[in-house]
């Protein structure tokens, strides 16, 4: 268990590195604590690319964003990860705010952000039919698009790992000491020794880096709560519909996926400790009722789901990105909370820079290859596509998941992808089987049969998403 270089965290922050690093000759092991990647705040948030005119001149938020948009697309190409440059708008909703408007174009100038400019309520009903009749102008961001971050940080970690990085799940980090110039990490999948350690643990940040003594970092968790709207729905907005943001953060959106539901959301509110992520009647209700003065139409009857996250602030209000004062070979990448995944790429180039600074320069691998082949997804083919592909292998003729359209093939795919799935929500995350408006409630019990077939395990230790999360426990007779 000896490492170059342990990552700590596998979130879209702590993907992007991983593969980032991987076309070095180094070797890397990507550590997360949960049972797959993609389990914190990067399963649950908005899922937007954003342009970069809100963060402050001069920080690292601004300064990433903006490259980090400059990145996302041809990133995504490479990793086969959906993307749309959909646009976004920042709405008024009074003559106050569009003071705002003007004060969020100027920043965004300051940033670097190309072609911003504020539209008058006229230009804005054409450009969004549905929107709130007391709305008077917003500001207009091309370059703001929408991406799927969990399939951004999936594709990532396989990449990473078709590249020889190493990704270990349920290993939370418990304690690290420094010996003989390396650091020892005490794990729950064992001691990993590693000559480098990078920190993007998201909410828990702040607590890995005080085991190497470092307590500068003082994170803040900040719960959101979102609905998840049918795909009925989806056609209400073209753009991401943003109002104006408040110190809590960019306020409730509403806004198209690349799969088109509707997203809605989020609140802010801060909590006390960092794994709650239940919902609450008070977040919900709030998000709702500012969704319909930008969007009327929303209607919660469409609704399929609601889910939370937690997000991680900083009280600095900027990403803290560099090498620790207490060990100079112990990089943070903690406090990234929005635009982090709008960043991610420029974070992961970030961090690339700083380990070839320290190292005094890495060699590349003979033989990187940045391209992660494009899954099968069976519903976007056409009936001629379908039918070679089911010649070639029947399991993609039998449909498990009715509502999305998704195949026994390509859940097989996602087990025996690298770094593939082990319990229920990781088929979900790679497939979409189960994100239709029955939420699994048909498919669900065939997904489970197929893991326990396809991992030689009995059905009743298959779990939803890993730990205790168990999806049946015995036979009643």
């Amino acid at each position: 268990m000896k490492y170059d270089v342990a990552v700590i965290g596998a979130g879209v922050v702590g993907s992007l590195i991983t593969r980032e690093l991987s076309k070095y000759d180094i070797k890397i092991a990507l550590l997360e604590r949960c049972n797959d990647c993609a389990m914190g705040a990067t399963k649950a948030n908005s899922a937007i690319v954003h342009a970069g005119f809100d963060a402050k001149p001069g920080t690292l938020k601004a300064k990433l964003n903006v490259r980090g948009v400059e990145l996302m697309k041809k990133v995504c190409k490479e990793l086969s990860v959906p993307y749309k440059n959909n646009g976004a708008l920042v709405v008024a909703f009074s003559e106050e705010e569009k003071d705002s408007l003007n004060h969020l174009l100027e920043r965004g100038i300051e940033n670097g952000v190309p072609d911003l400019r504020i539209v008058e309520r006229e230009e804005l009903v054409k450009m969004e039919p549905n929107i709130g009749d007391t709305a008077v102008a917003a500001l207009y961001a091309p370059t703001s698009s929408i991406v799927c971050p969990y399939e951004l940080t999936i594709a990532g970690v396989e990449n990473a790992v078709t590249n020889g990085a190493e990704f270990i799940r349920n290993c939370e980090v418990r304690g690290i000491r420094y010996e003989n110039d390396e650091f020892i990490l005490d794990t729950t999948a064992g001691d990993i020794t590693a000559k480098y350690v990078i920190n993007a643990a998201g909410v828990h940040s702040g607590e890995i880096a005080q085991l190497i003594g470092d307590n500068s970092i003082e994170i803040i968790v900040r719960h959101g709560d979102y609905y998840l709207l049918d795909k009925s729905q989806g056609t209400l907005a073209s753009n991401t519909i943003f109002q104006c943001p408040s110190k809590m953060g960019k306020g409730v959106l509403v806004s198209p996926t690349v799969d088109g539901n509707l997203i809605v959301g989020p609140s802010a509110t801060d909590i006390d400790g960092s794994d709650d992520v239940s919902t609450t009647a008070e977040g919900l209700s709030g998000i709702y009722t500012a969704a319909t003065k930008s969007i009327p139409a929303v209607s919660l009857r469409n609704a399929i789901t609601s889910f939370s996250g937690n997000r991680a602030h900083p009280v600095t209000d900027d990403f803290i990105i560099g090498s620790s004062a207490a060990n100079k070979k112990f990089i943070n990448a903690a406090g990234i909370e929005s635009p982090g995944l709008s960043s991610a790429p420029a974070i992961a180039e970030m961090v690339d820079g700083i380990m070839n600074e320290l190292t005094g320069g890495l060699v590349k691998k003979e033989g990187f290859d940045p391209v992660r082949p494009e899954p099968v997804r069976f519903r976007h083919l056409n009936t001629e596509e379908r039918a070679k592909l089911i010649e070639k292998n029947k399991a993609y003729g039998r449909i498990v998941c009715r509502c999305e359209t998704i195949t026994e093939g390509e859940i097989l795919d996602a087990i025996h992808a690298p770094a593939g799935a082990r319990d229920v929500d990781g088929v979900k995350r790679r497939t979409r089987a189960g994100m239709g408006r029955c939420q699994g409630g048909f498919c669900g019990s065939k997904v489970v049969e197929i893991l326990a077939r396809e991992l030689g395990v009995p059905m009743n230790e298959i779990t939803k998403f890993g730990g205790k999360s168990k999806i049946m426990y015995d036979r009643t007779k």
